[in-house]
């Protein structure tokens, strides 16, 4: 027997509105997780400081905003620059926190390095197997 197929669902007001706050809750939340992580380390356990939260909330708003910009931005770049402003953001992200831990210069950029090459080649992966 034929069965029909079924409708395309149209979305409807709550969809969108979900949607947009979604892309604008994911870039918040990762600042938020940024900001503390990096007030965390800074403290090097001491007491907390005005300056450790200055630190953190500065650094939480930075990101939230780079994030959503990228997020903004990205889809009207071609893969490999899309990638590459992924990988970008990724390795200074990560290279500022690993650098929070006084870490010599070259070991922080060294590793940011590696960091930003894997997840350059995951997100070019991901994007070239997924783009028509």
């Amino acid at each position: 027997m034929t069965h029909a197929a079924p409708a395309p669902r149209t979305p409807t007001a709550a969809t969108k509105t979900t949607a947009a706050s979604a892309k604008l809750a994911i870039p918040a939340l990762g600042g938020i997780v940024y900001g503390f992580w990096t007030s965390g380390i800074d403290r090097h356990s001491g007491p907390i400081t005005g300056w450790n939260v200055l630190l953190g909330v500065v650094s939480a708003v930075l990101f939230a905003v780079v994030a959503q910009g990228i997020h903004t931005v990205a889809p009207r770049l071609p893969r490999e620059a899309r990638a590459l402003a992924w990988a970008v953001f990724a390795g200074i992200s990560f290279g500022f926190l690993y650098s929070l831990t006084d870490a010599s210069i070259l070991k922080s950029s060294g590793i940011s390095l590696v960091i930003a090459a894997g997840v350059f080649a995951v997100v070019f992966y991901r994007y070239y197997t997924t783009e028509e």
